[in-house]
């Protein structure tokens, strides 16, 4: 197509994927199986740890269990930050998500064999595996569409359909694979989700064009030799610590890993953000200073999100009657209800908010009400404690309601971060700036692992009920606020 005769062609936006970019349709199937893969996992690593061993687990305690739930969801979105970093100066997105992907089904394979330090090898392997895929392939989501496309919001809800595709088959298929007949079975199945995952990616590379071919900044030879010297330094100094913990305990003890990720949670991002804020030109600084307030926004709300992986998933095995025409449902299929109802209302919001275009509330806004709906989710789940009082049993409609007020929470917070993270990014930190996001989860998990220890001291009702109350604060606070962080945003809504 051309204006006018000898003009040059005017280039048409690529909408072969419903709309959106072809390099969409490759980046979806990825992303839907390695969730897969996460989420199948996720949905049974806890039941798993606290099974009896004559039934195949590993005995543990409730607390205990959660603890390493936390540190290992910690790891996952922490490990972002130099996964980012490699991907910004030596690798490129496209090959470092490439090698994510083989080092996460090596992980789950690890995890299909029995033995309690399989487990440890196997969640360590898939925490770097996903240090590296995470933030590049959604990095280059956002360079698959241009600054001001209006698409972007709409481009990112569809990619997080993805997500929730395969985050609701994952429990149904490797939850009852590891309920029903072996749990390294389940872990296995996880890993035949992953190596579809690679699969897919290899087959759809051609449609990615150049997004995430090169390294967008280059590391010199002395600037990466500085970079991995600082991580063997770092790597050795955590290796001490646990020789260190082994030697004063007598004994590993796990409960002081979980305090050890709790204090470097805290401190990772506050180190981080200062090093941004002294690195980037005086114009970045407004919008990096927004991006401060998402950022707390964001580890708040995560905090209480994830607990549905470790806490009501043992409500869901302990104190809800599963029983469906005589046959009890494993407690790892509740897990699919958030991500069903993602499935669902996905399309909707994404509709919603390409038909608002610039009408649409601010960034800002979206976050309050996620903030608001968060802590909703929570007073609700301290009735459903209230309920299941006494050793009574509550139906699965209390904890099906819980998933439906935080899956409208999540859809006005999660692919909207993603979307604002991209655009507060500075130039050539795009990857970066995207493990900066994902570290506010795993922030909000080594904060977790303290405070989930609270729900048997203070019992459901008081633990859910406090935690929800702080949320919708925070809500309050952010929309009284928002204008003030619109302000500093600049040309980003």
């Amino acid at each position: 197509m051309t204006t006018a005769v000898g003009t040059a062609p005017v280039a048409r936006p690529d909408r072969g994927f419903f709309g959106h970019p072809r390099g969409l349709a490759t980046l979806f199937a990825t992303e839907l199986w390695e969730r897969f893969s996460y989420y199948g996992m996720r949905a049974i690593l806890v039941l798993f740890l606290t099974a009896e061993v004559s039934k195949g687990g590993l005995g543990w305690s409730n607390g205990l269990a959660s603890g390493l739930y936390a540190v290992y969801v910690a790891l996952v979105y922490m490990l972002p930050i130099p996964g980012g970093w490699l991907a910004d100066r030596v690798l490129g997105p496209r090959k470092a998500t490439l090698w994510g992907g083989v080092i996460i089904a090596l992980g789950h394979y690890t995890l299909a064999i029995p033995g309690e330090i399989t487990v440890y090898l196997g969640l360590l392997l898939v925490a770097v595996g996903t240090g590296l895929l995470k933030p590049n392939i959604s990095a280059m989501v956002g360079n698959l569409y241009g600054r001001d496309d209006e698409r972007r919001d709409a481009g990112f809800t569809v990619f997080y359909l993805s997500i929730n595709i395969g985050a609701f088959f994952a429990p149904l298929v490797c939850g009852f694979l590891a309920e029903e007949i072996n749990w390294h079975v389940g872990f296995g199945a996880a890993g035949v989700g992953m190596t579809l995952a690679v699969l897919a990616y290899l087959a759809g590379w051609r449609w990615l064009g150049d997004v995430g071919k090169e390294a967008p900044r280059p590391a010199t030879p002395a600037e990466r030799r500085h970079a991995f010297a600082w991580g063997g330094v770092a790597a050795a100094a955590l290796a001490a610590l646990l020789v260190l913990d082994v030697t004063v305990s007598g004994g590993f003890r796990i409960e002081h890993v979980i305090n050890f990720f709790s204090v470097l949670g805290v401190a990772l991002p506050v180190a981080y953000f200062a090093i941004m804020f002294r690195g980037v030109d005086r114009e970045y600084r407004p919008k990096l200073q927004a991006y401060v307030w998402f950022f707390v926004t964001a580890v708040v709300f995560w905090m209480i999100y994830d607990q549905s992986g470790s806490l009501l998933n043992l409500f869901a095995e302990q104190k809800t009657n599963r029983d469906m025409f005589g046959w009890e449902f494993p407690a790892s299929w509740l897990q699919s209800v958030n991500p069903a109802f993602i499935v669902l209302l996905a399309p909707l919001f994404a509709t919603l908010w390409q038909r608002l275009g610039a009408r649409q509330p601010s960034t800002a806004v979206k976050f309050a009400f996620a903030m608001v709906g968060i802590g909703l989710s929570f007073v609700v789940m301290g009735a459903a404690g209230a309920a299941a009082g006494d050793g009574r049993k509550v139906a699965v409609w209390w904890l099906v309601g819980v998933y439906f007020v935080q899956t409208v929470a999540e859809l006005c917070l999660s692919p909207v971060g993603l979307s604002v993270t991209t655009k507060l990014a500075p130039p050539n930190f795009a990857s970066q700036m995207m493990g900066l996001w994902f570290l506010a989860t795993a922030t909000a998990n080594t904060i977790n692992g303290q405070v989930t220890k609270l729900n048997e001291p203070l019992g459901d009702t008081m633990y859910y009920g406090l935690l929800g109350a702080v949320a919708i604060l925070g809500g309050v606070a952010f929309f009284l606020f928002a204008g003030k962080i619109r302000a500093l945003t600049g040309d980003v809504r």
